[in-house]
């Protein structure tokens, strides 16, 4: 494993199993007040770990005492570009369940999983399976359907999830209208939480491109985990 100097983001990999984890560790100066926390937070379908979304939120996250771990998924550490293929969605979620797993040998306090898109949704259809994988969720413009495929709903496993989970979402999210994502959350049994990011796309940031909207979920996500 590489370490990391404190404050800042360092690479990061644990190839001890397979698939390794490879990314970027962010360690805090300070630790959380209730005993320290992680996330393991991963990319969606067409980006990598170093997309301005997710160093921006892990940067933020870092700011208020959380260790993040931002990292490649397995599909993209085999090749650079494109999509995930067909299948390997299992391979991919093995992937997070690794990240989780190395997240807590690092910290003592809860380790929430999550990512952008396809890797959010990954990690939501995880801890549905695995509930003891993850303490939570956060979740960046969950793919809710494609777009302009409003009945191709990807919420069977939302009965299932049952621990708490905050989604950040887009009002201007092709992939889900933010009605849509209410009535969708409403089959989740555990806590949960929408914030609305006001004239975003799936991106989230847009031409905010990092620093305002990061903050704002980093507050945001930290206030509802204090909650639980």
């Amino acid at each position: 494993m590489e370490g990391n100097v404190a404050g800042l983001a360092a690479p990061f990999v644990d190839a001890a199993e397979e698939p390794a984890v490879r990314g970027f560790l962010h360690e805090p100066e300070r630790a959380i007040a209730n005993g320290g926390g992680a996330v393991a937070l991963t990319h969606g379908a067409g980006a990598n770990c170093q997309s301005k979304l997710l160093v921006g939120v892990a940067e933020a996250l870092a700011a208020l005492g959380y260790t993040v771990l931002r990292f490649d998924l397995a599909f993209r550490q085999e090749r650079r570009f494109g999509p995930p293929r067909p299948g390997s969605a299992e391979r991919d979620r093995d992937g997070i369940r690794r990240a989780i797993a190395v997240m807590r040998e690092k910290v003592k306090g809860r380790v929430f999983a999550g990512g952008h898109s396809y890797g959010g949704r990954q990690a939501t259809m995880l801890v549905a399976e695995e509930p003891q994988a993850a303490d939570g969720l956060l979740v960046l413009s969950y793919p809710l359907h494609p777009p302009k495929k409003p009945e191709q709903l990807r919420t069977s496993h939302f009965s299932k999830m049952t621990k708490p989970a905050f989604f950040v979402h887009g009002t201007n999210d092709p992939f889900g209208t933010i009605a849509e994502m209410k009535a969708a959350l409403k089959l989740i049994p555990a806590a949960h939480e929408l914030m609305e990011v006001e004239g975003a796309g799936h991106d989230l940031l847009g031409k905010k491109a990092g620093g305002e909207w990061a903050a704002r979920i980093a507050k945001e996500f930290s206030a509802f985990s204090h909650k639980l």
